[in-house]
């Protein structure tokens, strides 16, 4: 066991996490040259596209350091604030982590949000600046900064170029002599953590563990500590770039897969517990929590006859993320449907991209939204996910929204334009510190409302890309909102209303239904667009009629006849005024998101 290491590397996005994990991989020889490609430990398509983490993954390294034998357990994380669940999960499994900084974009949000994960779990962090071979790398500036902002040692810091691998052997080294081999009992009753979990095509349901005390067998009964269920293991496997490798048994202070049969992967719940069925542990690794959706989306296929069809990819999909969940919902205006809760807005788009490309669907994705909780006038709370939920506003007796807090870091020559920003969004300044004269750290407490539609973006645009933005739930507060309607031709369409605070109520409606006037295709009859607030109507564009010319056969011959055919017309149209149905083209669902 003293000859184990077993260790995770956190980073913000881009900072080069995937490519210095290619860069051990090769040192230690797992892979050969030949079979290396890139981002080694990114599986799906959709990761190599965008050059981030989605799924953490993990491998076990052979190393020989001083003729010595080590096991290097590479866990990698994903790095956007969506997946910080699976984070959190894989760092519980360490015992040191790897903290890797661009040496020239310097400390960012997320790397100090991932700090503070990897400190609550009592883990050895190394610092490692990456990219120096960059032209604008500042190793001993960022080496401050790491110092300054989360306040840990780097005068020690190792220095590497992932991509033409200056510096991999030493950080190797350094992982050898500084995180420390892993403890526990090998002859304590069976204890292990699941923090990954996935469905095989052909074995089922698979448990990546870390095991803390005692050992798993192939044959053994195993229990899992959250649900009580009992299975037998059937194959034990080590985890591999390329090739898994077969083990008759699992011991203390390494990782491995188990294999149990299962035909689904809910019952293997990640942050779970393992031990054994005759002789249980008493205490779990980790008190367990499911994962918990923040952001609610309806997803509905265009074409009605393919909801049976997008229930079994929700199904297949909820397989090999067990952080997905969903219910079916209708929706008088797009049909039947489901109600998708998501960890954040870049875990929708992933889920909507992949739903879309692997099994063939055309969906419509209607408008973010949070729970609120809702209290009533006779004492009782209701959830409240979806807007078109929203009770009588004569039953409420106040909303409460979830409230985040939000860490921005950015260079102060965006300072201004950051704040304004933030206070147009309703948030509330806790904090700001300089890391150094260039760069500053704002702590705002802000409505997760505000951020689920258009902040991310717009914080990119407003600091041409150089703002860092990470957040935390910090609980519910009370806030003065309402229901914004939408109505078209008559029809509110639900799948449109939005919950949004009064002051920002008729701006918003404007807003809206001016987008609208630019989507809704026009008809032969006038279509009015309307936002309303209960019975108020607070803003209305037109789009007007499409003009048929019922006068180009009329050759000469007296102005009355011409009259008489625009008459006839405009009965016409007045007529299907009364009866006409718009269809509403996909872009009118997204264009909530696109309110400036």
């Amino acid at each position: 066991m003293k000859n184990i290491r077993n260790f995770s590397i956190i980073a913000h996005i881009d900072h080069g996490k995937s490519t210095l994990a290619d860069r051990i991989i090769q040192e230690c020889g797992s892979v050969s040259d030949r079979e290396l490609g890139k981002q080694m430990m990114d599986t799906m398509d959709i990761e190599k596209e965008r050059g981030i983490t989605i799924k953490a993954q993990s491998v076990r390294l052979d190393y020989v350091k001083d003729g010595e034998h080590y096991i290097l357990n590479l866990i990698d994380t994903p790095g956007h604030v969506d997946f910080s669940y699976e984070v959190s999960k894989s760092l519980a499994s360490s015992d040191g982590a790897l903290l890797i900084v661009d040496a020239a974009q310097g400390v960012e949000a997320q790397t100090i949000a991932n700090v503070y994960l990897a400190m609550e779990n009592n883990l050895e962090l190394i610092p490692v600046i990456n990219k120096i071979d960059l032209p604008a790398a500042d190793p001993i500036k960022v080496a401050e900064e790491i110092e300054t902002s989360i306040g840990i040692d780097a005068t020690d810091a190792v220095l590497v170029s992932a991509k033409t691998g200056i510096g991999i052997r030493e950080l190797i080294d350094a992982i050898v002599d500084r995180i420390p081999a892993p403890v526990g009992d090998s002859k304590a009753p069976t204890k292990a953590i699941i923090y990954d979990s996935w469905f095989d095509a052909y074995l089922g349901a698979l448990a990546l563990v870390r095991v803390f005390d005692g050992e798993i067998k192939i044959g053994q009964h195993v229990r899992l500590m959250s649900n009580g269920e009992e299975h037998q293991v059937l194959d034990l496997m080590y985890p591999h770039p390329l090739r898994r490798k077969k083990t008759n048994v699992i011991k203390t202070g390494e990782i491995g897969i188990v294999v149990l049969g299962l035909k689904e992967v809910h019952i293997v719940n990640v942050g779970d517990t393992i031990t054994d069925a005759k002789n249980p542990t008493l205490e779990p690794v980790l008190k367990y929590e499911p994962a918990k959706p923040f952001v609610f989306a309806g997803i509905y296929p265009i074409d009605t006859d393919k909801f049976e069809d997008l229930r079994d990819a929700l199904d297949k999909l909820k397989l090999n993320d067990s952080s997905l969940s969903y219910e079916p919902e209708t929706s008088i205006a797009l049909g039947f449907g489901f109600r998708v809760g998501f960890l954040g807005m870049l875990h929708m788009e992933v889920i909507k991209e992949r739903l879309e490309r692997e099994f063939d669907l055309d969906l419509i994705a209607t408008a973010p939204s949070v729970v609120y909780n809702v209290y009533l006038t006779n004492g009782d709370m209701v959830e409240v996910q979806n807007p078109s939920e929203l009770p009588p506003v004569n039953y409420i007796d106040r909303i409460e929204e979830p409230y985040v807090k939000a860490t921005v870091i950015t260079p102060t020559d965006y300072l201004g334009n950051i704040i304004n920003l933030l206070v147009a969004k309703r948030g509330a300044q806790d904090k700001m510190t300089y890391l150094n004269e260039n760069r500053v750290m704002l702590e705002y407490s802000l409505p997760m409302n505000e951020i689920v539609v258009d902040f991310y973006d717009k914080l990119k645009s407003i600091s041409k890309g150089y703002a860092s933005f990470d957040y935390e739930p910090i609980g519910f507060r009370e806030g003065d909102l309402v229901k914004l309607d939408v109505v078209v031709a008559g029809d509110v369409v639900d799948a449109l209303s939005i919950i949004v605070h009064r002051s920002a109520a008729e701006y918003r409606g404007r807003a809206l239904v001016k987008n609208m006037k630019e989507i809704v295709p026009r008809q032969l009859f006038e279509v009015a667009i309307q936002a309303s607030l209960g019975n108020r109507v607070i803003a209305r564009e037109t789009v007007k009629s499409m003009g048929k010319n019922v006068t180009a056969k009329c050759y000469g011959g007296d102005i009355t006849r011409k009259r008489k055919l625009l008459e006839k017309q405009k009965a016409g149209k007045k007529r299907m005024k009364s009866i006409g149905k718009v269809q509403l083209p996909q872009e009118a669902f997204m264009s909530v998101l696109k309110m400036d």
